[in-house]
């Protein structure tokens, strides 16, 4: 996400810019509008991994958007670097359903994230993640990054109003679970793979996560600008903790 703020003046410190994609999710779109829920997905038998395949006897538990966060953290480069700053992108939208049954490795979800309801560099979301990410931008840099983010030239957020998210398969691994996630993002789709700690409660459960991802990856050309003395550095970090529950209402 080339989002960079290259205006008349620059900050003199750097800044940061977090969130899931991912699941994250660097992240940037797909077909169901923002608060629309996902279309239905076809049911197999257990055992067939496909992107929005679901598990048969699967149960329905609903993201919960006010207990959930995705970020994007998004880094300066360049021999000019200190002219620009660090963003974090944040989603508090996230929805879509987890489809869950007593084997943890046949969870499956299709989430969305409402791509203009995306955030720049709140104040809150930059404390959250530390010295790469100090106070102090403007609020014109932040509109003229957000600006730039949701322009036709990266998430088109006018035409793509929302980014897919989709698992796959899913594995076990050391500290918890590695997912293979389909991120459908202006109507192309990408795979990655998503490390993820889940957390379940009587009738919750909690996946939390970061990982890194390249805006390459996704089909999107990161910004630079004088000659790529200043650019945004194509790796991007992306952070979630998403609650889904069994009782909740779509949305």
């Amino acid at each position: 996400m080339s989002t960079l703020h290259a205006g008349s003046r620059f900050p003199r410190r750097p800044a940061l810019v977090a969130g899931w994609l991912l699941w994250g999710l660097a992240g940037c779109q797909t077909s169901p509008a923002p608060g629309e829920k996902p279309p239905p997905v076809p049911v197999v038998a257990p055992g067939v991994a496909a992107a929005g395949v679901v598990p048969a006897g699967a149960a329905e538990w609903h993201v919960v958007p006010e207990e959930s966060l995705l970020q994007i953290l998004v880094y300066r480069g360049g021999a000019m670097a200190r002219l620009g700053h660090n963003h974090v992108i944040s989603s508090h939208q996230v929805a879509g359903t987890v489809y869950v049954t007593g084997d943890p490795l046949q969870t499956r979800f299709d989430v969305s994230i409402p791509v203009n309801e995306l955030t720049v560099d709140e104040p809150a979301m930059r404390e959250m993640n530390g010295a790469d990410f100090p106070p102090g931008v403007p609020q014109s840099a932040r509109d003229g990054t957000r600006t730039n983010l949701l322009s036709e030239a990266l998430l088109n957020g006018a035409v793509f109003p929302a980014i897919r998210l989709r698992a796959t398969d899913v594995i076990e691994a050391a500290n918890g679970y590695d997912i293979g996630v389909e991120i459908t993002l202006k109507d192309q789709s990408h795979a990655v793979r998503v490390p993820v700690v889940v957390e379940r409660a009587e009738g919750s459960l909690k996946a939390t996560g970061e990982f890194t991802l390249k805006q390459s990856e996704l089909g999107l050309q990161p910004f630079s600008v004088a000659m790529g003395t200043l650019v945004v550095l194509d790796e991007m970090k992306v952070r979630f903790d998403v609650t889904a529950k069994s009782g909740s209402v779509p949305h």
